[in-house]
């Protein structure tokens, strides 16, 4: 198997990384894209720009895998909108990714803030 490419590895990281925080923004409840958006980038205080480039094709990702789940509804303004809600499986997978992504966390700051020896 040839070694993975950087913007291949990168690409990955942050599509799992998007998958995780879409999972999260649904777990209260259900939303449409826009909103989704919205609070990835209200929660992340404009750190994180969720460009509809790459939100829709997550969203469609997430789907085929079963994690989440869509619906036609009436948004705020009275316009028809595509709504997503988190499955069970969906639940059960947003446990297992924070998980790892806690064990990641963790582990790049041991190597980034090494104890005093």
């Amino acid at each position: 198997m040839p070694p993975m490419s950087d913007s291949s590895r990168q690409r990955e990281m942050l599509q799992g990384t998007l998958d995780l925080l879409i999972l999260q923004t649904l777990a209260p409840g259900p939303a449409h894209g826009h909103t989704i958006a919205h609070v990835i980038e209200h929660r992340s205080e404009d750190v994180l720009q969720v460009e509809h480039g790459s939100l829709y094709p997550a969203l469609h990702r997430l789907e085929d895998r079963g994690w989440i789940a869509s619906f036609w509804g009436t948004s705020e303004n009275n316009r028809k909108a595509r709504y997503y809600r988190l499955t069970a499986t969906g639940r059960k997978q947003l446990a297992a990714e924070t998980n790892h992504w806690d064990k990641l966390v963790r582990a790049v700051n041991r190597v980034l803030r090494p104890a005093e020896e």
